[in-house]
């Protein structure tokens, strides 16, 4: 139990419990609750008033999330699941109205360190990259099956990719020899895809190519705006809903929906995203792009 919590540092974690926490009990909704690590601390500022409905589509998460949250006994339900599907989830678990719903975008340490399903491309890993590995295609599947404009469209519209059209390009000729199979295979394509005076000094020269298709795989994009849609409506007055992002497509599309929702009894508590302070992108460095944005509701439904 302590190891999986170690292994997993939740981002922004005090902002979030400050921001979030129900100030009078009531329901917390974790439309991604991965490791637990937000959810425990939500319940523990919460006090014993507070419940909490997890939701995650990774079987391997939602158990490591019910041991580090089973001391908190009936006040917790998990549902394995989508987050874009966060109404209706809420409507099975009894939820009519939350004091709070979060929504991190952001991978868990232990999905990219020890999942052994592709997410990282510092280990060679099979390319499954699902988050429910029991369901849907593969990453190895899209990357065997997709032609290349639509290679080159996803890791351009998911990943910002400038260099999407050469990767796609070397993806498909690379796939005429052998199906990329590993995430070594991969990572080669984009390498030779890249120009070496083009290669960041900060990150990998992988990371928006693997961002891009795992969003792919799992139909983040999509499942995002149902919940943008779906959430607002289970905040009762004065309930919070807060999103995490990692990329700047992510946050244009939250910044989006929560001006969009001004004019019907929403308001942002900030116009600015809160960001992790250096001391925290020092210990974990992952959470160096993550941005969080609250959305209050200030009108009963």
């Amino acid at each position: 139990m302590e190891r999986e919590a170690a292994a997993h540092l939740p981002v922004l974690v005090d902002e979030v419990t400050f921001l979030l926490r129900p100030r009078r009990g009531g329901w917390v909704v974790d439309g991604t609750i991965g490791m637990g690590g937000h959810a425990e601390r939500l319940l523990e500022a919460g006090g014993a008033d507070t419940r909490l409905l997890g939701i995650d589509n990774d079987p391997e998460a939602l158990e490591c999330a019910g041991r580090r949250l089973a001391r908190f006994g009936d006040r917790v339900r998990l549902h394995k699941g989508s987050f874009g599907d966060v109404g209706a989830h809420a409507s099975l678990a009894g939820v009519s109205r939350a004091a709070a719903v979060l929504l991190d975008l952001g991978m868990s340490s232990y999905q990219l360190d020890a999942s052994g399903r592709g997410f990282s491309f510092l280990k060679d890993e099979p390319l499954d990259m699902r988050f429910d590995p029991t369901r849907g295609r593969t990453a190895a599947d899209l990357l065997k099956d997709a032609t290349e404009a639509e290679l080159a469209r996803i890791l351009f519209e998911y990943g910002e990719e400038r260099h999407a059209r050469r990767i796609a390009k070397h993806i498909v000729e690379r796939r005429r020899r052998s199906p990329l199979t590993v995430t070594a295979d991969l990572v080669a394509a984009v390498k030779a895809g890249v120009p070496r005076a083009a290669w960041s000094r900060r990150t990998h020269v992988a990371t928006r190519t693997f961002q891009a298709l795992r969003m792919a795989v799992n139909d983040e994009p999509e499942a995002l705006l149902n919940a943008l849609d779906a959430a607002p409506a289970l905040l009762e007055r004065g309930g919070r809903l807060g999103v995490i992002s990692f990329h700047s497509g992510e946050d244009r599309a939250v910044k989006r929906a929560f001006r969009a929702l001004k004019t019907r009894g929403f308001a942002e508590l900030e116009p600015s995203p809160v960001v992790p302070c250096d001391d925290e992108i020092h210990g974990n460095p992952r959470a160096r792009s993550a941005k969080l944005r609250v959305l209050e509701r200030l009108e009963a439904a």
